[in-house]
């Protein structure tokens, strides 16, 4: 997978990960999160591509936690609970 959809995945990823781990607001977390669609996508497509299957199921159902994510920090109106 060291193809340039695999280098995007990796360190679209990372830097997603790092964004939501400092916490900075609301709307960078759900840019991260949006970063993160974008990542799984593309892990999705160099699972295809290099016959990793686990690779390719395991961010399929990250691609839908992450636009629950995206739902929750950029679409949905009210604040979260707690």
């Amino acid at each position: 997978m060291d193809t340039a959809i695999g280098w995007y995945a990796s360190i679209s990823g990372m830097i997603a990960a790092l964004a939501i781990a400092a916490d900075l607001g609301r709307r960078i977390t759900g840019w991260a999160f949006a970063l993160f669609v974008t990542s799984s996508i593309a892990w999705i497509i160099a699972g295809m591509n290099g016959g990793e299957f686990s690779v390719l199921w395991q961010n399929v159902v990250l691609f839908a936690v992450n636009l629950f994510g995206v739902y929750r920090w950029l679409i949905r109106k009210a604040a979260p609970r707690g």
